[in-house]
């Protein structure tokens, strides 16, 4: 059995769970999935400040920081005792592709030469980093959710707001990875 855990699962498993999961938030309490909001009821329970924004009954989406520490605690366990052994195969296109943008391939989802403490203060480290976290979370709080509300959620639940953001969201993601990405890296490299 733990060896069916600690393979990647199938588009086919994977996708339906994720999906099952609005239904049932939706019969247990009529609860709505997102990730973004969590942030909000933080600050709220937090921050005593007479902001109007943080100002309501946060305690009644406290099952949202639940949800999000469950997360966290998943994650841990994941990564620390049902990660895959085996080394991660990068296809030669995505490898030749990074390297044509100065990121060497070691085997790595997340690539050493983009995510480590070094790059924390430098050049990297701000592009990616401090800018990039700022515009993740302004275009977050902008388009009223994040990917997993918006694409997950609201369009199961037939949002028209939520099919415009999640195209916008493939769009940017798109436009990032064709158009700004590889100018970033040619100009820090």
């Amino acid at each position: 059995m733990l060896e069916i855990i600690r393979q990647p699962w199938p588009w086919y498993v994977a996708g339906p769970l994720i999906g099952l999961t609005v239904p049932a938030l939706l019969l247990i309490g009529n609860k709505h999935f997102g990730i973004s909001s969590s942030l909000r009821h933080i600050c709220a329970a937090c921050i005593p400040a007479n902001i109007s924004f943080f100002k309501y009954d946060w305690k009644k989406e406290a099952w949202n920081l639940f949800f999000v520490a469950g997360i966290l605690l998943g994650g841990v366990v994941a990564s620390q005792l049902l990660s895959n052994p085996d080394p991660i195969v990068v296809s030669p296109a995505t490898t030749q592709a990074l390297e044509a943008l100065h990121i060497p391939v070691d085997n790595n989802l997340m690539p050493s030469a983009i995510f480590s403490v070094e790059n924390l203060l430098n050049l990297k480290g701000l592009f990616f980093f401090i800018i990039g976290g700022f515009l993740v979370g302004f275009g977050t709080r902008y388009a009223g959710g994040c990917t997993s509300g918006h694409s997950i959620m609201g369009l199961s639940t037939f949002q028209w707001p939520s099919l415009v953001a999640t195209c916008c969201f493939m769009l940017g993601g798109f436009a990032m990875v064709h158009l700004v990405f590889p100018w970033i890296m040619s100009i820090i490299a």
